[in-house]
C-alpha cells in the first residue's frame, strides 16, 4: 500500500518561522490551504504573499487538511492546541523545546517538525540544505512526516523530544549567543567611529573554518596564548562598561579551562 502523502497544509502562524517555511512550500508546490495568525496584518501579508487563505480565527480553521504546523512561540504552542480542536488530523509543532507530549490529551495523531535555523521575515532562505527535525507519535506518522520532510531538505532526522531539548540549548550557544557577541563588537567599534563591516570577513572565515576543523581545534586567540598582558589590556580597554567586562573575563577563563592553562 502506497504511503499517504500531505496534500493540503494548513500554517498556524505568521512570523519568521512560518513565513520562511510558507515560502519554501511554495517554491516545492506544496499545497497550503490557509494561514492563521492571531493579528490580521500578519495573517493577510503571508497569505497575500503565497496566495492563500487566512484567518484570526482559531474556529474557522479549515478542518480537512492532511497537515496543521504550528509555527508561534513556545508559550503560545499550548493555548493553540487547546483551541483548535482537531482529532485525528495530523498536527506537529516547529519547536526545538516544547516536548511533543503537548498534543497527547487533544489529538491521535502527533509530532514534531524542527527545522534547525535561524529565520528572519525579510531573508527568504534554501531549505534544502536546512537539517530538519522530526517526531511522532506513531510509526506510520513518522513515515509520513520524514517523507514530506524529505521533498523540502536533504537533511532529515528522527529526533525524540529529550535530544531535540538538548539539540536546541546547542543552537542557542552556536547562534544567539553568537549573535550577541557580534552585537557587543559592533557597540565597541561604534564607541570608536569604526564600522563594524570591517569584521565580517573575520566573521565569516571563523563559520567556514569549523566545517574542516573541531571548535576545540579551530579556538585561536589571547586566552588560548595565554598572552596575559594583551588580555589585561582589553580589560583595561572595557572599563567603561561592567558587563561587558565581565563576559570578556568569563569567555577568557573558560577558554583557558578548556586548554587546561589554569
Amino acid at each position: 500500500m502506497p504511503l499517504f502523502r500531505i496534500e493540503k497544509i494548513v500554517l498556524i502562524g505568521a512570523g519568521n518561522v512560518a513565513t520562511n517555511m510558507a515560502l519554501a512550500f511554495k517554491k516545492k508546490n506544496k499545497n497550503i490551504v490557509q494561514i492563521y495568525s492571531h493579528t490580521e496584518r500578519a495573517a493577510k501579508i503571508l497569505g497575500n504573499k503565497i496566495h492563500t487563505s487566512y484567518t484570526t480565527d482559531l474556529n474557522n480553521i479549515v478542518t480537512d487538511a492532511d497537515l496543521y504546523i504550528i509555527a508561534v512561540t513556545d508559550s503560545a504552542i499550548s493555548s493553540v492546541v487547546k483551541n483548535i480542536h482537531l482529532k485525528n488530523n495530523l498536527i506537529v509543532h516547529t519547536s526545538g523545546s516544547v516536548s511533543m507530549e503537548i498534543f497527547k490529551t487533544d489529538s491521535s495523531n502527533f509530532g514534531v517538525f524542527y527545522p534547525l535555523q535561524t529565520f528572519t521575515k525579510n531573508r527568504c532562505l534554501d531549505f534544502d540544505t536546512i537539517p530538519v527535525c522530526i517526531e511522532a507519535n506513531t510509526l506510520k506518522n513518522q513515515e509520513i512526516l520524514s517523507a514530506f520532510a524529505k521533498d523540502l531538505s536533504k537533511y532529515v532526522y528522527v529526533i525524540n523530544s529529550e535530544k531535540r531539548k538538548l539539540l536546541h540549548l546547542s543552537a542557542v550557544f552556536a547562534c544567539n549567543f553568537t549573535n550577541y557577541m557580534y552585537y557587543i563588537a559592533e557597540d565597541i567599534l561604534k564607541k570608536y567611529d569604526i564600522d563594524f563591516d570591517i569584521l565580517i570577513p573575520l566573521i565569516k572565515e571563523t563559520a567556514n573554518k569549523i566545517a574542516l576543523n573541531s571548535p576545540y581545534n579551530a579556538q585561536t586567540g589571547p586566552a588560548i596564548r595565554k598572552d596575559i598582558q594583551t588580555i589585561n589590556q582589553h580589560l583595561d580597554l572595557l572599563s567603561y562598561n561592567d558587563d561587558y567586562k565581565k563576559i570578556y573575563d568569563l569567555m577568557t577563563d573558560n577558554i583557558m579551562k578548556m586548554k587546561h592553562l589554569t
